[in-house]
């Protein structure tokens, strides 16, 4: 897991993005994205991996579906899974996104009533080193309309933590107020976003998958309870739950 990838497996990886980068949809494509309130919006939910410390082949994949827009636990899965991939800066989708794409899979064999009408991805979309982030491959694959909401900021196409960006932060008065992340080529990749009055610090949502930014702000911000959204809270939450349950003897 530790040496370093080939330059075939990235070549081959960088190749896989751009061909499914094109099937990605920037825009609402369901009704209820459309309606000022989410009339028709039933179930969103969040998706994460949690690991052992000093352990970064196993870890436990996390899927919950949250009723809306109540935000109450309808369905969770645990697995534990091998991670087969190398993490590589820019590639963490193909580490995750097929435990992940598993987890889907079984609700909608076993609970198909239940499954998600939106996906929260803990990671980016589109605000990313080749505009095709972990929430757009899930988003892709599995046809379901995904947000990418990240707690950190992605430097990247011209987009930076330097004093600007903090001030542009500190603007931001109430839970809701958002700024655009403007590429250098002037494309707008995603938004920070105050997610939460009860914290000034940001997330940074950018599109995934059949949904437009704007929308995709608009519901991240209607599913904070805390900084975080709650179906990306909730998988967290739950994941390292699990791990703490089943492996108390490793520090998560």
């Amino acid at each position: 897991m530790s040496a370093p990838p080939s330059e075939d497996l990235v070549q081959q990886w960088e190749s896989e993005q751009a061909r499914l980068r094109g099937l990605v949809v920037e825009q609402d494509t369901e009704q209820w994205q459309k309606n000022p309130d989410f009339l028709g919006l039933e179930r969103v939910g969040g998706v994460d991996l949690s690991f052992i410390k000093g352990d970064e082949v196993n870890a436990c994949a996390q899927l919950v579906v949250l009723s809306y827009p109540q935000l109450e636990v309808l369905y969770e899965d645990s697995q534990m899974v091998a991670l087969t991939a190398p993490y590589i800066a820019g590639f963490l989708a193909f580490r995750e996104t097929p435990f992940l794409l598993e987890a889907l899979k079984r609700l909608e064999k076993n609970k198909p009533e239940l499954m998600p009408q939106v996906v929260f991805v803990d990671g980016n979309g589109l605000f990313h080193y080749r505009e095709f982030g972990l929430a757009c491959h899930l988003g892709v694959l599995s046809g379901l309309p995904c947000v990418g909401v990240a707690k950190n900021l992605l430097q990247v196409e011209g987009v930076y933590k330097n004093e600007e960006h903090q001030s542009q932060i500190a603007a931001l008065q109430k839970g809701g107020d958002s700024f655009p992340l403007t590429a250098s080529s002037g494309k707008v990749l995603g938004k920070a976003l105050r997610s939460s009055q009860k914290s000034s610090k940001p997330v940074y949502v950018s599109v995934g998958h059949k949904i437009g930014l704007d929308t995709a702000v608009r519901l991240t911000h209607s599913c904070c309870r805390y900084r975080v959204p709650e179906p990306i809270r909730q998988a967290d939450c739950r994941s390292r739950e699990y791990l703490r349950v089943h492996f108390p003897a490793a520090e998560t």
